[in-house]
């Protein structure tokens, strides 16, 4: 983890008010940041969920959303979904399908932190960066809570917004 990496700090409006260090952010378990996190979904509406990387400093091995990463300060929800996209998948969004799922606030449905959450459609699996992750899996939402409800490790926020997403 990048210890020189800002994250802008934001109120109940989700308006910035002020930046601190990501290593911070965690060490103080600080809840107004922002990040952005996506879904890969198949024409049969499977989901593309990859496994993270043992060396990740959050979750390791766990299952992870299809892309996500934090808005640094001063960037957008908009750009980091962009970069992040083409970082960890390389698909540029401006060449792929995709929407808005939501905009969340930390707490929303027991969410860590504010968010926006996207949708691209795509059956091809992406050429996804060995560095962030290790395998992947095609499932239907329900299979995603069954492993993890039968022992897999995820990221916190993903069973909670496959629920409110996908199984609503």
């Amino acid at each position: 983890m990048n210890t020189e990496e800002y994250l802008d700090l934001v109120d109940e409006s989700d308006n910035v008010i002020g930046s601190e260090k990501r290593t911070e952010i965690y060490k103080q378990k600080l809840h107004n940041y922002r990040v952005i996190n996506a879904f890969i979904v198949s024409n049969e509406g499977k989901l593309w969920i990859p496994r993270r990387t043992a060396h990740k400093a959050i979750s390791p091995l766990a299952l992870d959303f299809s892309v996500g990463g934090h808005v640094v300060s001063g960037d957008t929800y908009e750009n980091t979904f962009k970069k992040e996209t083409s970082e960890e998948l390389n698909i540029d969004i401006d060449r792929v399908s995709w929407k808005e799922l939501g905009h969340f606030k930390a707490g929303d449905f027991g969410l860590n932190c504010f968010m926006k959450v996207y949708e691209i459609k795509q059956n091809d699996v992406p050429v996804f960066n060995p560095d962030d992750f290790t395998e992947y899996y095609w499932l239907s939402p329900e299979e995603v809570i069954d492993r993890i409800e039968n022992g897999d490790k995820s990221k916190g926020d993903l069973p909670i917004l496959i629920k409110q997403l996908y199984l609503k």
